[in-house]
C-alpha cells in the first residue's frame, strides 16, 4: 500500500517554486504550501493517468513527452501543451 505522502511532490520543492514567482519580501504560510502541494500533485496525477491510459490502449509500457502533451490537450489544457512543445523545440 502506498503512503498518502508518497503521492505528493516534496513540499520544499513546491515552496521553492512558489518563492520564485512572488516578490522577495512575500511570506508563504505552511497551509498555502500544503494546499499548492496537494493541487499540483493531483494535477500531475490526473494528466499522467490520462497519458498512461492512452499508452495502455496502444499496448505500450512507457509514457513519453508526446503522451503528456496529448493528455494535456485531451483534457482541455491546450495552452500548456502548446507551451511545452514550443519550449522543447527551442531546446533543439
Amino acid at each position: 500500500m502506498v503512503d498518502e505522502h508518497d503521492k505528493l511532490l516534496p513540499i520544499a520543492n513546491v515552496g521553492r517554486i512558489m518563492k520564485q514567482i512572488l516578490p522577495p519580501s512575500a511570506k508563504i504560510s505552511k497551509e498555502a504550501k500544503e494546499t499548492m502541494q496537494e493541487c499540483a500533485s493531483e494535477f500531475i496525477s490526473f494528466v499522467t493517468g490520462e497519458a498512461s491510459d492512452k499508452c495502455h490502449k496502444e499496448n505500450r509500457k512507457t509514457v513519453n513527452g508526446d503522451d503528456i502533451c496529448w493528455a494535456l490537450s485531451a483534457l482541455g489544457f491546450d495552452n500548456y501543451a502548446d507551451a511545452i512543445v514550443s519550449d522543447a523545440e527551442d531546446d533543439l
